[in-house]
């Protein structure tokens, strides 16, 4: 009996980790910490799929291969970007609505962020090809890559159904407290991806990086909607639920489309200094690729609390608990901070490491390593950026980071790198150094964390919580 005893409780073990949770009640830390360590192993998990994707193609194809992966990367991001905001915005909702045991929104609103994903696959599907080759020329891709470079983004729209689907459902999850299962998804489909990347480009090259991805894409998009499906104890899903709702799609769209329109601006932004970047050559190119991979390794702390954040937020302005709110900022910000400044010390010491995964050649560990330097603080500033803006847009106010990255992406980021650039021209680089693409970022991550700093104490972001919350 003792037996079955502590099987039923490691069971009921089990089912609760792979629950919804409640963070609405409990110590604020405690709760961050709970739903932050799995997110951010498994958006560890999701940057396995770039990285594998680089390091496979960068080893076994070339540096050259290299390049035409980094540089589909802005095409890839300015086509999505306004769909993963609106997944954005559904996860506020999601969460809002599940913080106020609200079953009748929470079903409506699942049921519309599934039709609203339906729509915009087909979408994609059919503008993505069409554009894909224009956009390359645009932004003056080396001819020795382009036809690389429309081969992977060309498969990349064509299955982007399992992207769409995936971000989608492990938002309503993450909304719904449970981060633990999109991990448990994402490891089976970060391992599905690499087998996959050595099976396809020894064969494909470029393409198989692209057909790799999109197949392991879908495969965790499946596994979410069946856990999903699993959920209907907490929310209903049927024809009546599916059917768009001019009012909880229009509350998804209003919420999502600024973050959605953040995406879309960094993207361009990226375009634009990809011009700059495809100037100096595939050297600065391939510089560019693999501290963009790294990057997003050291990033992944900053997205994950800022995500953590909104979410929490998101349950307790719909419990109406704000206080709860001003708490976990202040905990939540805290635990973000130790995380920056470890990685900022870890890129520092052993960067050149870092980069010899992904290329043998000397010179490029030589020019990415120095750069890193450059860069490596940054990521103090974006983590205060992350955690106020998780918390602003968890409030609802999704409007107030839009500006601010629009700003310091804009109107500080573009400018900077085109100036310095200019003046530091030189016989090796006669469009110049690489130090202006990273010093750029560096300025504007700063700028974007004294904004948020602002704004945040200027506390429109209360008004709309006090607003939803009443609502």
């Amino acid at each position: 009996m003792s037996r079955i005893r502590c099987f039923n409780r490691f069971g009921s073990s089990v089912r609760q980790l792979f629950s919804a949770k409640n963070m609405t009640e409990g110590p604020p830390w405690k709760r961050i910490t709970e739903f932050a360590v799995p997110m951010l192993l498994g958006n560890l998990a999701q940057q396995l799929y770039n990285t594998a994707d680089t390091v496979i193609v960068g080893k076994y194809v070339g540096d050259n291969a290299l390049s035409a992966v980094g540089s589909a990367s802005p095409i890839l991001n300015l086509l999505l970007a306004l769909f993963v905001g609106i997944a954005t915005g559904a996860g506020v909702v999601v969460s809002q609505r599940f913080g106020a045991k609200d079953r009748e929104g929470l079903s409506k609103c699942i049921g519309n962020c599934l039709s609203l994903s339906a729509i915009a696959t087909v979408l994609i599907m059919v503008i993505g090809p069409l554009v894909t080759m224009p956009f390359l020329r645009v932004l003056g891709t080396p001819v020795s890559i382009i036809d690389w470079c429309a081969q992977y983004l060309n498969i990349y729209f064509i299955g982007i159904v399992g992207f769409f689907f995936y971000n989608m459902l492990s938002g309503i999850l993450r909304g719904l407290g449970d981060s633990v299962s999109a991990l448990g998804f994402l490891i089976v489909a970060a391992l599905l991806n690499v087998a996959l990347d050595l099976l396809f480009v020894r064969r494909m090259g470029v393409a198989g990086v692209a057909l790799a991805t999109v197949l392991a894409q879908g495969i965790s998009a499946i596994l979410c909607y069946i856990k999903l499906r699993r959920m209907g104890d907490l929310f209903d899903l049927n024809l009546q639920t599916l059917k768009i709702s001019s009012s909880m799609s229009g509350l998804i769209l209003r919420l999502g489309i600024p973050s959605g329109v953040t995406q879309a601006i960094m993207a361009m932004a990226g375009m634009v200094v990809m011009n700059l970047t495809n100037a100096m050559g595939e050297m600065v190119i391939a510089c560019n690729v693999i501290i963009m991979r790294v990057d997003g390794f050291a990033m992944m702390p900053n997205m994950t609390f800022g995500q953590t954040m909104s979410v929490y937020t998101g349950q307790n302005v719909g419990a109406g608990k704000l206080d709860r709110v001003h708490k976990g900022t202040k905990q939540g910000g805290l635990m973000a901070l130790t995380f920056a400044v470890t990685i900022t010390i870890i890129l520092l010491l052993f960067g050149k490491y870092l980069f010899a995964i992904f290329t043998d050649t000397a010179a490029l560990i030589d020019l990415a390593n120095r750069m890193i330097r450059v860069l490596a603080v940054g990521y103090i500033a974006i983590c205060i950026s992350q955690v106020l803006g998780g918390v602003m847009r968890g409030a609802g106010d999704t409007l107030s980071p839009m500006w601010i990255s629009m700003i310091s992406i804009i109107l500080i980021r573009i400018p900077v790198a085109y100036g310095l650039a200019y003046l530091t021209r030189s016989a090796e680089f006669p469009h110049g150094e690489p130090i202006a693409l990273f010093g750029s970022l560096l300025i504007s991550w700063s700028a974007g964390a004294i904004m948020s700093v602002i704004v945040f104490a200027r506390g429109k972001w209360k008004k709309k919580a006090l607003a939803a919350s009443e609502g």
